[in-house]
C-alpha cells in the first residue's frame, strides 16, 4: 500500500485553484490551517488524516477507523466476493468502503480480524519486525503430546519455501485442544505446523493480535478499537 503523505504545497495545488508557488504567500498571510494551527512551511507533511483548511474552507477532514470483527466460518476475508459473504458485509460503518483487512483468515477459520483505513497502522501491525504475537485456539483430530511443545518451540522446516518457522509457544489445553502463539504468518502456517505430525486441524480460532483481544465480542459482531487498545499496540 503506497504512502499517502504529501507536502503541503503539493496538497494545496491538488485541492484548490492555487499553484504550488502560491502556497508561500498563503502561508505568509496565515490563510492555511493544518490540524487547527496556522501553517508554517510549504514543506509541512500532510497525511490522509491531516485536517487542512484554506480561507475557512475545509480541504480535508478524514478520520482514521480501526475495527475488530469476530469472523464466523464461511465468511471470506475480502472486501468483495461474488459467491460468499465477506467480512465487510458484517460491518455497519459509514466509512466501511474505505477499509482494508489486516491479517486475513481462511474461509473456515474463525475469530479476530482487524480492519482499518490507516495504511501506516496496518503495515506496522503486519511487519515481521514488529513481532506481534497472534494467538489461536486449535482443535485437532489426534491427541497432543509434549513432543509438539518442544518441536514448535524449536521451529519447523517448510521445504517448499526452504525456511524454518520462528519459535512458537504451544500450550496443551486438553487431549485434542491447544493454544498457539505465533509471531509470524506464513501461508496456512498453523495447519502446516500440525501437519508435521500428520495431525489435522479441525477448528482454528484466532483470539488475539498483540494486546487486542476478542474477549466479549460475539461471533459475527464488530466494534471500533478503543484508544487503550491502539496505544498498547503502539508500544509493541
Amino acid at each position: 500500500m503506497k504512502s499517502t503523505t504529501n507536502r503541503l504545497d503539493r496538497f494545496i495545488s491538488q485541492n484548490s485553484t492555487f499553484s504550488i508557488s502560491d502556497t508561500r504567500l498563503l502561508i505568509a498571510q496565515k490563510r492555511i490551517l493544518v490540524d487547527g494551527q496556522v501553517a508554517h512551511s510549504n514543506q509541512q507533511k500532510v497525511t490522509k488524516f491531516t485536517y487542512v483548511e484554506l480561507d475557512g474552507n475545509c480541504l480535508q477532514d478524514n478520520n482514521p477507523v480501526y475495527i475488530m470483527l469476530n469472523k464466523p466460518k464461511g465468511v471470506v476475508s475480502a472486501t468483495k466476493d461474488i459467491k460468499h459473504s465477506t467480512v465487510l458485509d458484517l460491518i455497519q460503518h459509514p466509512q466501511k468502503s474505505e477499509l482494508h483487512i489486516v491479517g486475513r483468515l481462511d474461509f473456515n477459520t474463525t475469530g479476530l480480524v482487524l480492519l482499518t483505513n490507516d495504511g501506516a497502522w496496518s503495515r506496522k501491525i503486519s511487519l515481521p519486525e514488529t513481532k506481534l504475537a497472534k494467538v489461536y485456539e486449535v482443535t485437532l483430530s489426534k491427541p497432543l503430546t509434549e513432543e509438539y511443545v518442544a518441536v514448535f518451540r524449536e521451529g519447523i522446516y517448510f521445504g517448499y519455501e526452504d525456511i524454518t518457522t520462528k519459535p512458537a509457544c504451544l500450550e496443551i489445553l486438553s487431549e485434542y485442544t491447544a493454544r498457539l502463539s505465533l509471531v509470524e504468518g506464513k501461508y496456512h502456517q498453523v495447519k502446516r505446523m500440525f501437519g508435521f505430525f500428520q495431525n489435522e486441524v479441525l477448528e482454528l480460532h484466532r483470539v488475539s493480535v498483540g494486546n487486542i483481544c476478542l474477549e466479549g465480542l460475539e461471533e459475527g459482531h464488530s466494534r471500533q478499537l478503543t484508544q487503550k487498545e491502539l496505544m498498547t499496540n503502539e508500544a509493541v
